[in-house]
């Protein structure tokens, strides 16, 4: 018996490469019932359809402002690569697959591969540092029903990471980073760090004990504390959340709202950390780059500077490597232990569909609908922002 091969899947959102790309990739997302689940799943197919086909207009456009597409599989295929030579040379046979919730390369093929390449166990790694149910939870359920429905795969040896906001190499190459722009202000002990997280419903966080909250917070500390020891210095942080959605309340404090009293502060230099992402996408290049800029800069920003994301960054990359190795020299992490959540949320059909205003209405199905139907309305009738929810736009 030779040594184990191991498959180390990473799971990312996925993104459209080219413009003829926007609108199926928007129906493949709000055809997923993580992200919108109705009354009927009957609805679910015309519903994407019909979102994705009214939103593709303004979708393509903020892709176009990024040079007609999205680099996010480029990206996240270089850190693949980067991370199986590196396990390589530490002496791990492992073969890295990229499996992609929304777009190509799709989960599907990444399963399909690994069984095709004769793998003898699993790793799975999230690329989103923190768990949140929209994100790494339906990613590892995805994984969980196609395993249910494959008996080769099923019999596959599988860890999973669940997140990794605390890892110390992760959280020394975000400070390392952040350090490069603080030292370029004006000011470097005056430069005031903003991190802005993507947001999630609040509901989320209170009734389905999704832990993204939590994690992030603490995240920020320990960059900070990191920064700090870096720096020989304490700097001014504020942590926000980007892109909510709709008539319900999200995460606070709001982006926007954030960065428009630091100008009115007459904030001099601003080095803003996209915290939840790993690798530049829509969100950081149009949505922070283009939209974030032009309003602090409006607000009375002077300098804003933006930390790049870690993209292939080699102290990241040995980050993932030891997550890794750690995780197969730990006890096994199955699949269904790494998609559950604190409190139990029953997931049963509603005897009475409602718009999830009361709180005995199912988190899912109430919550996220009325999230869902109300931001598209909202949409449909003011033809701006709620998809920057999920970075569409």
């Amino acid at each position: 018996m030779g040594m184990s091969r191991v498959g180390v899947v990473l799971l990312n959102l996925g993104g459209p490469e080219r413009i003829q790309d926007v609108g199926p990739f928007l129906y493949n997302l709000f055809a997923d019932p993580e992200i919108i689940r109705l009354p009927s799943p009957a609805l679910q197919k015309p519903l994407a359809w019909l979102i994705s086909t009214l939103r593709s207009g303004k979708s393509q456009e903020a892709y176009r402002s990024i040079g007609g597409g999205s680099p996010l599989r480029r990206i996240t295929e270089q850190q693949a690569r980067e991370l199986q030579s590196l396990l390589r040379q530490r002496g791990i046979d492992a073969t890295s697959y990229v499996a992609m919730r929304y777009w190509h390369p799709f989960t599907e093929s990444a399963v399909a591969d690994i069984k095709a390449d004769g793998m003898d166990e699993v790793v799975v790694l999230p690329l989103y540092p923190h768990f949140s149910i929209s994100t790494s939870g339906s990613s590892f359920r995805e994984l969980q029903r196609l395993r249910q429905a494959d008996p080769a795969f099923q019999k596959l040896p599988i860890r999973c990471i669940r997140s990794w906001f605390d890892h110390p190499g992760y959280v020394k190459a975000m400070a390392e980073l952040i350090a490069t722009e603080v030292r370029n202000s004006d000011d470097p002990t005056k430069a005031h760090v903003f991190f802005s997280a993507h947001g999630v419903p609040k509901s989320y966080v209170e009734e389905a004990g999704d832990p993204y909250q939590k994690e992030i917070e603490s995240c920020t500390g320990l960059i900070m504390r990191e920064l700090a020891v870096q720096m020989g210095h304490d700097n001014p942080f504020t942590l926000a959340y980007q892109s909510r959605v709709g008539p319900v309340e999200w995460l606070k404090p709001y982006t926007e709202e954030a960065l428009e009293e630091l100008g009115q502060a007459k904030t001099n230099d601003l080095v803003v950390v996209p915290i939840s992402f790993v690798s530049e996408h829509i969100e950081t290049l149009e949505e922070i780059d283009i939209e974030y800029r032009e309003l602090a800069t409006e607000a009375g920003v002077v300098n804003f500077r933006r930390v790049r994301a870690l993209d292939t960054y080699s102290p990241f990359i040995e980050g993932l490597a030891d997550l890794v190795a750690t995780s197969l020299q730990g006890p096994e992490v199955s699949l269904d232990a790494a998609a559950e959540l604190p409190n139990k949320v029953k997931l049963y059909p509603q005897e009475k569909w409602e718009w999830g205003w009361n709180n005995s209405s199912e988190v899912w199905n109430g919550r996220l609908a009325m999230v869902g139907f109300s931001a598209f309305l909202l949409e449909l009738i003011s033809g701006q922002g709620p998809l920057h929810a999920l970075g569409l736009l």
